[in-house]
């Protein structure tokens, strides 16, 4: 059975977005499915609204799926992976700029959206039961996304951490429109399967 790859995008972003695009061509050459849906309201997103709508997509996750998210994204599948019943398994998880703390948002507005997720538990065991392998990517240079955080992916889901250089947030205003390192940690998902 083919491989099935799901891209969720950020808070704000879209399907459309180069790093995503470039991240589905390249895993479409070596044979994957790859989907990236649009995420309801992604201007004002929600736990309910994003999980429901990953839910919708991903009907059956089995070892076959590989999930990768961006910064909310990796929010939306670690609850979606919380929801899961007991025995369903996913192949692995792939987080670009994931956090459990945020700094320097700009707007009060902005903080009233972030707080509904920084303040809703995640249950780290009803997780880690339905994954084996999670990589956490970051970037040395993310103004959002505190350092505190790489310890705490490493920390709480055994987490395999890369750290980029001055890669920003991972947007297209950084600069980043590929990135590699997403790619390789897909592949090792495969192979180490």
């Amino acid at each position: 059975m083919k491989k099935q790859v799901y891209i969720i995008h950020s808070w704000g972003g879209s399907p459309n977005e180069p790093m995503h695009q470039w991240l589905k061509s390249e895993l479409e050459r070596r044979g994957f499915d790859v989907a990236i849906p649009m995420m309801p309201h992604p201007e004002n997103p929600t736990i309910k609204d994003w999980v429901l709508g990953l839910s919708q997509i991903i009907r059956l996750p089995d070892k076959n799926v590989i999930l990768v998210g961006h910064s909310i994204g990796c929010q939306t599948i670690l609850r979606y992976l919380e929801e899961l019943p007991a025995d369903a398994k996913v192949g692995g998880a792939v987080f670009i700029a994931p956090w459990f703390t945020l700094s320097n948002l700009e707007s009060d507005e902005e903080w009233t959206i972030a707080e509904h997720w920084l303040g809703t538990e995640i249950n780290d065991a009803d997780i880690i039961k339905h994954l084996s392998k999670i990589t956490a990517i970051f970037s040395d240079s993310d103004p959002f996304v505190p350092s505190e955080n790489i310890e705490k992916f490493k920390k709480r889901f055994g987490a395999e951490i890369i750290i980029e250089h001055e890669k920003g947030h991972f947007t297209t205003s950084d600069g980043v429109t590929k990135l590699q390192s997403a790619l390789d940690a897909v592949l090792r998902i495969v192979s180490d399967g």
